[in-house]
């Protein structure tokens, strides 16, 4: 990684973690800009394995939701959205919509197909927000598949940032994910000063901007993703400009184990690898046999 020598002044944060590296990710002019994948920055900041930023408006949202279904196994995924909503319609989970501050989770554990499980509404200009994946651990990696939808209001909030995963500040997150990790929706308005002081034992720590200039010892720009140095210090951060500014970070414990990897799966192994990706095989023969899933809202649950 590259250094960033700049470091952040603030007279009520001692020694701030600082930035050692920053990416603007790459995409192919679409709406979705991949900014960490398992092959590059997921290496080294595992468990977070996988982060793409989504923006679309009018006919792009449509071509989105004409994306394929298609399979994982050994990640759980974690949606959020920064701006607009989508709606989720499933047998087993119910359904509504999930805005800002709300989180589509989907353990994929032993292997899923998934990809079309909440579609825009008809009226829908924007739609922007972030998809990450989490390397799941050993005893996790082959486990059944869950998925939830969470909505906003069940989302506990502090100050100005949503627990999406994990704990922080006395809050705890209802998503049903593997200790050891924090991923916060943050929204600061305009000269806004906040810190986030991780666990001490939460060396991993990056966050990326949707919207607005964030201070965190550089300026972070819209759509860009910078990584903090591998220490026990806190992050401080304040918003620049005239509008708020919306981010999401992450913060974790290591992830021990080397990542496998297959064209859509994650895992510790070679040998689990075999077996999540034998078993998303199996699923998608049991899929082509399946009756049409659309449900009438237009969305297609998850298969497990």
């Amino acid at each position: 990684m590259n250094a960033h020598t700049t470091p952040v002044t603030d007279a009520h944060a001692l020694s701030p973690r600082v930035i050692v590296y920053r990416t603007l990710g790459h995409g192919s002019g679409g709406p979705i800009t991949r900014l960490m994948s398992p092959s590059d920055l997921g290496q080294s900041l595992k468990p977070f394995v996988f982060l793409d930023i989504f923006d679309a408006q009018e006919s792009a949202i449509q071509a989105m939701a004409k994306m394929p279904l298609h399979p994982h196994s050994g990640i759980a995924t974690v949606t959020v959205f920064t701006e607009g909503h989508v709606h989720y319609d499933d047998p087993a989970s119910g359904s509504g919509t999930i805005g800002y501050g709300g989180v589509e989770w989907m353990r994929a554990g032993l292997g899923v197909w998934h990809g079309k499980e909440m579609t825009a509404p008809a009226d829908a200009t924007r739609i922007q927000g972030f998809q990450l994946w989490l390397a799941l651990p050993e005893a996790l990696e082959l486990s059944e598949p869950q998925s939830h939808y969470i909505e906003a209001q069940d989302v506990p909030k502090i100050g100005p940032a949503h627990v999406v995963i994990g704990r922080y500040d006395g809050a705890h997150s209802p998503v049903n994910a593997p200790d050891g990790i924090n991923y916060l929706l943050v929204t600061l308005q305009p000269g806004e000063r906040w810190t986030y002081s991780p666990p001490p034992d939460h060396t991993v720590a990056w966050l990326a901007v949707a919207s607005g200039k964030l201070d965190a010892g550089a300026v972070v720009q819209p759509g860009e993703m910078v990584v903090f140095a591998d220490e026990a210090k806190p992050i401080v951060l304040e918003a620049r400009g005239l509008e708020s500014t919306v981010f999401v970070l992450g913060s974790a414990i290591p992830h021990p184990h080397p990542l496998r990897l297959g064209n859509y799966s994650v895992h510790t192994s070679a040998q689990a690898l075999a077996v999540g990706e034998g078993r998303i095989r199996e699923l998608g023969q049991k899929l082509k046999a399946a009756e049409d899933r659309v449900t009438p809202s237009g969305t297609v649950p998850v298969f497990k």
